[in-house]
């Protein structure tokens, strides 16, 4: 008759353990780690999120397929050059890179950048990486006229594409400054 109780309590725990799986029966070890790693993903996701396009300013002007970039020595962000002429050849205008005051006498448009970068760690490495925080575009005619100009700004609150690529961060805005519309 003692058999009997052990045997539903040997029961019990086996149906307990249909429930659950071993391991959180015993530790909430591997609990904890499945909400860090869940914690982990959601933030390396929201951190090479989509970027936009903001406080886009358009003129109506005529199309054109060639533009003076001015060179701004002031700005630590040297990859914005090349990601700059990826997406203006995206859109089929071409352009060339003039230190400010020289050549590009028959520009007739001219883009101006100002970009801000900063430093941190990235998710799963150890050692600091620059990310882009801030960059303003302006189209400009010969005469100074401002033709369009749009901005890229980090999200403040999540961080939305901060390990983004250059290139990701910055389309939007070429495309902003090109078209007239925001994503």
């Amino acid at each position: 008759m003692v058999i009997l109780p052990k045997l539903y309590r040997l029961l019990w725990i086996g149906a307990l353990c249909g429930i659950q799986t071993a391991c959180s029966i015993f530790t909430p070890v591997p609990l904890m780690e499945l909400v860090k790693a869940s914690g982990i993903a959601a933030s390396t996701v929201i951190a090479v999120g989509p970027s936009k396009a903001t406080d886009t300013v358009y003129h109506i002007h005529p199309t054109f397929n060639k533009l003076c970039i001015e060179l701004n020595p002031h700005s630590q962000a040297v990859e914005i050059l090349p990601a700059l002429q990826s997406e203006l050849r995206l859109h089929q205008i071409e352009s060339r890179i003039y230190e400010a005051g020289t050549g590009g006498n028959n520009c007739e448009i001219w883009l101006h950048y100002v970009a801000y970068i900063e430093w941190a760690i990235p998710p799963f490495t150890n050692e600091y990486k620059t990310y882009l925080t801030t960059a303003n575009l302006t189209l400009r005619n010969a005469d100074g006229k401002v033709l369009s100009r749009s901005s890229y700004s980090l999200d403040p609150v999540y961080g939305m594409g901060k390990w983004s690529s250059m290139r990701s961060k910055i389309a939007p805005a070429v495309t902003a400054i090109v078209t007239g519309f925001e994503n």
